[in-house]
């Protein structure tokens, strides 16, 4: 990192106690001196300055009133960080941990993943720290209809097209649609992602960052000479993500032994029954211990966080960000893990990705990953724009090639810069070098 140690102590100094930010950050710059040394033009240009910086942060008040007549006050954001490649692109989280760090983060990850696909999105991410746990759907309705309100002047099919991410679902997706139809007296489907199939959704949408993420571990796997048929699989998170990613991973051949939440997880030797989790999780929005309680001896709930012990082939995690510790990776390695491939956004800390690195472990950062679920929104996109609809087949099939697009771009980056089998680098670098031409090619902005 010695080109770009002395940008990276500046980034620090601008943007301070914004931690989750500073990695993210890092995480990339690490791996582009070979890119500098060979292109000083993008040095000259001061492309990593200029990428580092949003292009516009916007933080706004969100009142509301509970179902008691309480009025709350919680913060939105929306920081829309690249549009070099086309209109920002990026999810809105739900969830108290939101602040203007993690927004940032996550936003930074999306310009790479969204350049990743190949399709036309920049890059952006927004949220609040509002908590839709425990809360009825009038007041996730109010909440959402007053955080629209706000964000409707700053986005736009052309503009900004934001997407769910944690906390934000098909319901909160519907009433923020709503609310930006009823403000703009205009159905501009293409405006918002993630919608009902019957109001300009796409088919697979829903499963598709989870199907990715799988299909993602079985390329990685191909190119090692196996499959998941057959394999272990370990699963974190319980949500969306998880979900689907256990569902694809069952259609694959391999048995999927855990899953988990915030209280605890559950191993199931005989495999996760997809419909009785679906059930719990995705109707009555349950906790994961009545998993266990309703599935027989075969399964159990352990509390805490502990779910990278359980043996696997491979480890999908699919909760949250820095789950996976480094202590974790090293338990990983020595049951046998051959490959884990990150369904959340950079659920792994740094320290534990070195560790699986060391093993010659496959190793898929989020950015390469999980980039199933932005693309299929960039797929519901061109259905909106044509006034389309296609079935879930043909969807999922263009999900699939895709997938395997941003595999061997990875692969064949990393090759190409001495560094065959890291995924890390050539994810990074690979989404870089797209981002950084279209820079250079429409000048200072």
């Amino acid at each position: 990192m010695t080109l770009v140690e002395p940008l990276y102590a500046e980034i620090l100094r601008r943007n301070r106690g914004e931690h989750e930010f500073h990695q993210a950050v890092r995480e990339v710059l690490e791996t582009l001196d070979p890119v500098l040394e060979r292109r000083p033009e993008l040095v000259d240009a001061r492309i990593i300055e200029r990428l580092c910086e949003p292009e516009r942060q916007l933080i706004f008040r969100v009142p509301w009133m509970d179902d008691s007549g309480d009025i709350h006050v919680n913060r939105g954001f929306r920081v829309e960080f690249s549009s070099v490649l086309g209109p920002y692109k990026g999810g809105l989280r739900f969830h108290p941990s939101v602040n203007l760090g993690i927004v940032k983060f996550l936003g930074f990850e999306q310009i790479f993943k969204n350049a990743l696909t190949g399709m036309p999105i920049g890059g952006g991410k927004g949220g609040s720290d509002f908590d839709p746990k425990g809360r009825s759907d009038a007041e996730i309705m109010r909440f959402c209809q007053s955080f629209m309100t706000e964000l409707h002047r700053h986005i736009g099919e052309y503009t900004d097209v934001p997407a769910g991410d944690i906390g934000v679902g098909g319901r909160e997706i519907g009433y923020l649609f709503g609310q930006y139809r009823r403000i703009t007296n205009r159905h501009e489907s293409g405006v918002l992602t993630g919608k009902g199939v019957t109001w300009g959704g796409s088919q697979a949408r829903t499963e598709a960052t989870g199907y990715g993420c799988v299909l993602f571990t079985a390329e990685m796997l191909r190119s090692r000479g196996e499959s998941l048929d057959g394999q272990t699989v370990a699963v974190s998170g319980s949500g969306n993500v998880a979900i689907y990613a256990i569902e694809k991973a069952q259609q694959l051949g391999a048995t999927v032994v855990t899953c988990s939440d915030s209280d605890g997880y559950v191993v199931d030797e005989k495999g996760i029954d997809l419909d009785l989790l679906k059930e719990i999780k995705e109707v009555r929005r349950g906790r994961i211990a009545e998993y266990a309680e309703r599935r027989g001896a075969h399964a159990r709930f352990v509390p805490g966080t502990g779910v990278w012990d359980v043996r696997c082939d491979a480890a999908l995690p699919c909760a949250t960000q820095n789950e996976l510790t480094e202590e974790d990776a090293r338990t990983l390695v020595r049951n046998g893990v051959k490959a884990v491939a990150e369904g959340a956004n950079m659920p792994t800390t740094p320290e534990a990705v070195r560790v699986f690195q060391e093993a010659a472990v496959a190793f898929a950062p989020g950015k390469a990953a999980n980039a199933g679920g932005v693309a299929t929104s960039a797929l519901e996109m061109q259905q909106n724009a044509s006034r389309d609809s296609w079935t879930f087949a043909y969807t999922e099939e263009r999900l699939a090639q895709i997938m395997r697009h941003i595999h061997d771009s990875c692969y064949t980056t990393a090759e190409r810069y001495g560094a065959p089998g890291n995924y890390v680098v050539g994810a990074n670098i690979a989404g870089f070098e797209m981002v950084a031409d279209a820079m250079l090619a429409q000048g200072l902005i």
